[in-house]
């Protein structure tokens, strides 16, 4: 199950990186999210009421729906997509991978717990991979004035999105279902980016295009329902450190997709990083520490 939970998020997500560059029009950015999250609650919502499976939660208990909903459905995609106007989305997606290492210090920070070491290596290793795929454009431009700008914001986005992690797992250990408090989450996160953009004056427009609602669509039940369903679920499952890497292996597939429709080109370099990148996950998932404990007692 784990691994179903694994490879669907890496696939969802990895191919929501083209769908989210369908949105660049004439709406703006901030509510066109607002839009996905909106569509994506009121779906999920109706789904699970028709199914009966929509749990009543205490009024006391939304405070953490609130901040989960802030954390991973509002605050971070602001961050996310106010970052692409000032640097590539590559670049975006490469400070993204590092979620790894935000759970893995936040999780000890936080909740005092030391990271397996074999996460940290296997993490390290797999950034190291990213950054070599995207070598070529990050060595490119002025890394000073809009571009910190945009460094920043990517970073403040992984962040936040890194303490929403937390934030579902304590859920889930507390017993609350994943579905449940995504729905809640999503209603909250939905109407606070509904709130920024009628305080921001954005205009509620819609662009009747296939490409755009096409996108739209996708984006708010695939990417969002299914994807952050399995996400959180592989969270509960198997701890925010290993699930994080999925953030570390979608570009990959983003990568793919770019080299169909848009004509990325591959090199040695960005070859070799994939390898590496790869060898990341082998060694975050594999029995490492157990083999090496086993050489430390033989």
């Amino acid at each position: 199950m784990n691994a179903v939970l694994y490879l669907s998020t890496i696939l969802i997500w990895g191919t929501t990186w083209l769908a989210i560059a369908f949105q660049i029009g004439e709406v703006a950015v901030e509510v066109s999210v607002f839009y996905r999250f909106a569509l994506a609650a009121i779906c999920q919502i109706i789904v699970l009421i028709l199914l009966k499976k929509l749990n009543w939660v205490p009024f006391r208990q939304h405070g953490w729906m609130m901040i989960q909903g802030l954390l991973l459905f509002c605050v971070n995609f602001l961050f996310f997509y106010n970052a692409t106007k000032y640097i590539p989305s590559g670049f975006v997606s490469v400070v993204f991978s590092m979620a790894t290492i935000f759970n893995l210090l936040n999780g000890f920070v936080v909740l005092r717990r030391m990271p397996p070491m074999q996460s940290v290596i296997g993490a390290l290793i797999g950034v190291c991979g990213i950054i070599m795929i995207f070598w070529p454009d990050l060595t490119t431009g002025d890394w000073r004035g809009d571009r910190i700008i945009g460094l920043a914001l990517a970073t403040a986005g992984t962040f936040c999105f890194s303490l929403g992690n937390l934030v579902s797992q304590h859920q889930q250990k507390q017993g609350r279902n994943v579905l449940t408090a995504n729905s809640y989450a999503l209603v909250y996160g939905s109407s606070a980016l509904l709130a920024w953009c009628m305080v921001n004056g954005y205009e509620f427009n819609l662009e009747l295009t296939g490409k755009y609602l096409g996108s739209l669509f996708y984006l708010a039940t695939i990417g969002t329902i299914v994807g952050f369903g399995c996400y959180l679920a592989l969270v509960g499952r198997i701890g925010p450190d290993r699930a994080a890497y999925c953030t570390v292996l979608f570009p990959i597939v983003a990568l793919t997709l770019s080299t169909i429709f848009e004509g990325y080109e591959w090199t040695i370099l960005s070859i070799s990083g994939v390898m590496i990148t790869l060898l990341g996950n082998v060694i975050v998932f594999s029995k490492f520490k157990m083999m090496s404990s086993q050489l430390v007692k033989a």
